[in-house]
């Protein structure tokens, strides 16, 4: 307090100042308003500490395409950015570490690339703004209730979640004569748990008979998905953290037993799937980091910021997985590009 009152009595005399030297910005107000004509100054270095969960192509270009954005609004406005990027290969506990880490070196913001992050990230501090991407369902991950867009904290961010009727219309459009679908997730990854609690009703509204098969890590996904295989026409997987981590596992098992796999993201339907709604990771990223140069130079409330989706929705299809099923994909499907 002391310090905002003498930063008001001074304000006229630091104008010029601040334009010649770097500092970090004032991360207590967590993104508050009251902070946007000090933030508004150009000169300024701002410190963002990312934290993400595992190496991964959907999650990598959601941390490219922060990062990208960011320095390219800060550099046009006069200002710097300085990233500390780390990854917590999968590991839950590692993100908490990671996140302490950001806490005591004082950074300005942090980006929180998947749900244990954010998780991390709400768990560690209550004033350093924290933007999560690649995060499905927020009231989930952070236990809200009565959601209304945004957290009331100070949290915000961006959400991977292609919209679930539409993913159940396209299963239905390719397997309009499929009786059992088996809903294939991780039950430790409570974004997964929320997406199969949507898609499952709307599946059984169209006639399908549905059936969970959650698996606790890695260890299992192999007898988990056997046993899926063996009574279901189709298989759905959500946006899935360690099913995208282990798609080869799925494939070598889904497609010699010709049961097709509906994808909740493109990743994950380049391992192992044959359609997938797909959005762009990279400008889910970008989306985050305009958000994130809106509170650290424009001064937005983090706290009243709405969670944002991906701004565009795509049919895709993998190619070599249909030709092996023998399916033909609508015309109105994108092909995956091949890697």
């Amino acid at each position: 307090m002391k310090k905002r009152i003498l930063a008001a009595l001074m304000a006229g005399a630091m104008a010029l100042s601040l334009t010649a030297c770097g500092g970090s910005g004032d991360n207590a107000a967590a993104g508050n308003t009251d902070n946007a004509g000090d933030a508004a100054a150009t000169g300024k270095t701002f410190k963002v500490g990312i934290c993400q969960l595992v190496q991964h192509p959907a999650l990598d270009a959601a941390t490219q395409g922060f990062r990208e954005k960011l320095e390219e609004l800060m550099t046009a406005g006069g200002n710097k950015v300085e990233f500390d990027e780390q990854n917590a290969s999968g590991d839950a506990p590692t993100c908490a570490t990671i996140v302490n880490g950001f806490v005591s070196s004082n950074v300005d913001l942090i980006l929180a690339n998947a749900t244990s992050p954010l998780q991390a990230a709400a768990a560690g501090t209550d004033s350093i703004p924290v933007l999560g991407t690649s995060v499905t369902d927020y009231a989930t991950a952070l236990e809200i209730d009565n959601w209304t867009g945004a957290t009331g904290r100070n949290i915000s961010g961006t959400s991977d979640l292609a919209p679930l009727e539409e993913q159940a219309k396209m299963l239905n459009e390719m397997f309009p004569d499929a009786k059992n679908v088996g809903l294939l997730y991780c039950s430790g990854e409570p974004n997964s748990a929320y997406q199969i609690s949507v898609i499952k009703p709307i599946l059984e509204q169209m006639g399908y008979t549905c059936t969970e098969y959650s698996f606790a890590d890695s260890n299992d996904i192999a007898s988990i998905c056997t046993s899926a295989v063996g009574a279901s026409d189709v298989i759905y997987v959500p946006t899935d953290n360690q099913v995208a981590s282990n798609t080869e596992i799925i494939n070598n098992i889904c497609l010699p037993a010709k049961v097709p796999v509906i994808a909740g993201e493109e990743g994950i339907c380049s391992g192992c799937g044959v359609a997938t709604l797909s959005i762009s990771y990279y400008e889910l990223g970008q989306t985050t980091g305009q958000m994130a140069y809106d509170i650290l130079v424009n001064g937005a409330d983090v706290t009243k910021m709405d969670v944002e989706f991906a701004p565009n929705v795509t049919k895709k299809y993998n190619a070599a997985n249909c030709e092996a099923l023998g399916i033909t994909p609508p015309a109105d499907y994108e092909a995956i590009a091949a890697e």
